[in-house]
């Protein structure tokens, strides 16, 4: 780890939380990823080895939980795991704020999007009884990137790389950069629909509650009420809201 050489907290304790990956991978641990791969897939830019390494020293500090179950081994947080949720929100709200919203092209990631498109997505204003499948074209995507399919059935959300063989609800096609724009709350879809910037296609009265089926990301409510630069925002918006638990898949 990390050794600042200092008895402060502040520094002990950036010392377990501020190596490089470690607060992407505690955020996992917080939206209720527990498996290996599903936290893999929520920072796939680590390598599988260094997860393996920071999950570890996440353990040894007493952060993590190491638990075996039927299907395998899981990661738990425990309660000092837990009381880093309000630090991982803050910081969260406090970029959503203050640093700016032009992303770089190696920042724009199209299966980190769909995966949290997919488990933060409204299923209880999805329709009772109905299958859902929503099927994105992300025209500038990597290959192998570029055709996904969410399936929400049953309360419970399912993101897929190959066609499931259900009947389609609606063709989303966007770029990664918009539809990660009005993910994140730097856009708003109603511009970006009449800019032709995303095209959505199907029954009219599904494409309307799309966006609402859809939702979005849990800071883009504070990135889209952001101050001015060189402007103090009121400060109620950065406080408050919780990580919503992620769809258990």
């Amino acid at each position: 780890m990390i050794d600042y050489g200092q008895f402060c907290t502040v520094a002990r304790g950036a010392e377990v939380i501020g190596q490089r990956w470690t607060p992407l991978v505690v955020r996992e641990l917080l939206c209720g990823s527990t498996r290996f791969n599903d936290i893999h897939r929520g920072v796939p830019r680590i390598s599988r080895s260094l997860l393996a390494d920071r999950l570890r020293t996440l353990e040894e500090v007493g952060v993590v939980r190491r638990v075996r179950s039927g299907s395998g081994v899981e990661y738990h947080l425990t309660s000092a795991g837990e009381e880093l949720r309000p630090i991982v929100m803050a910081l969260g709200h406090w970029g959503a704020r203050w640093i700016g919203s032009r992303l770089k092209r190696d920042q724009l990631d199209a299966g980190f999007l769909m995966w949290d498109i997919r488990r933060f997505m409204n299923v209880d204003e999805c329709p009772e009884g109905r299958c859902i499948v929503i099927h994105f074209r992300l025209t500038d995507a990597p290959q192998g990137e570029r055709v996904w399919w969410l399936v929400v059935s049953g309360g419970e959300v399912d993101l897929c790389r190959e066609d499931p063989g259900q009947d389609v609800t609606l063709v989303v096609e966007s770029t990664v950069r918009t539809l990660t724009e009005i993910w994140t709350g730097d856009r708003r879809h109603e511009d970006a629909v009449k800019a032709r910037a995303v095209r959505v296609v199907g029954v009219p009265s599904d494409a309307d509650d799309l966006w609402r089926w859809l939702g979005r990301s849990a800071f883009a409510e504070t990135r889209a009420g952001r101050p001015r630069a060189g402007v103090r925002g009121r400060r109620d918006a950065a406080e408050g809201g919780a990580i919503p638990r992620a769809q258990d898949g």
